[in-house]
């Protein structure tokens, strides 16, 4: 029997492409999304993987959407943390509203998905959770602080589970795309992304869905069972760390 794996934000944008990867790979996938109904749907039309809908910012629908899946599909054996909202905004105007909606999605939202499979995977020996950061979780981003806080934190995050999980089997690694050409990329004006964002990246285009699903990938297979507590960054040469 195919293992079970569960990615948040799975039915649009990159969270699409990792579903599709990882169903290619063998996995059976589900995929978990907040609000969008229709966009949802058609991914399930299209691809066959049944889309769930919660928000990761709940820890009880969390732990309810969780119980669902595995009563569907079996014990999740890799979970990857992809769900994440922006909302942006210089500092000094910046609300605690917005600052909350992002660290409660971006961060939190990474307890609250990891926590309920956590002991699931220490009885079984094996895991593997994966946490999309971001570039500007390494180096930071004017008008994101609430992002940048929260995605530096998945990395933190990552770090101290890779610590407790790896005796029990469990690797746990973050990846951190740079400008990735989803909808909400390719929305930019043109001109601000010939001017303003592509020459900053050395490899002189956008990154690519399917590449970030690449990495999840293989950090979920066996293959990757040494590597633990690692960041990939997918940046195209844009940040080193």
């Amino acid at each position: 029997m195919s293992k079970v794996a569960l990615v948040t934000g799975g039915t649009r944008g990159i969270g699409a492409a990792i579903s599709i990867a990882l169903k290619a790979a063998g996995y059976t996938v589900a995929a978990n999304y907040a609000g969008n109904d229709d966009a949802a749907a058609a991914f399930t039309a299209e691809t066959g993987i049944k889309a769930y809908k919660w928000s990761v910012a709940d820890y009880q629908a969390c732990a309810d959407g969780i119980a669902k899946v595995e009563a569907d599909l079996g014990e999740i054996s890799v979970l990857v943390n992809n769900a994440g909202i922006t909302r942006d905004g210089m500092f000094h105007k910046m609300t605690p509203e917005k600052w909350n909606e992002v660290i409660n999605t971006n961060l939190n939202g990474v307890f609250n998905m990891t926590h309920p499979i956590w002991s699931g995977m220490r009885n079984r020996k094996f895991g593997r959770v994966i946490n999309i950061s971001s570039i500007n979780g390494q180096k930071g981003q004017a008008g994101q602080a609430n992002y940048s806080a929260a995605k530096a934190g998945d990395i933190g995050l990552t770090r101290a589970l890779a610590q407790e999980g790896a005796r029990a089997g469990i690797t746990v690694n973050a990846i951190c795309p740079g400008y990735i050409g989803t909808e909400m990329v390719k929305a930019i004006d043109e001109d601000v992304l010939n001017k303003h964002i592509l020459p900053l990246i050395p490899v002189g285009r956008l990154g690519e869905p399917d590449e970030i699903a690449r990495c999840v990938v293989f950090l979920a297979s066996d293959d990757a069972g040494f590597i633990t507590g690692s960041t990939i960054s997918a940046n195209g040469g844009q940040y080193f760390t």
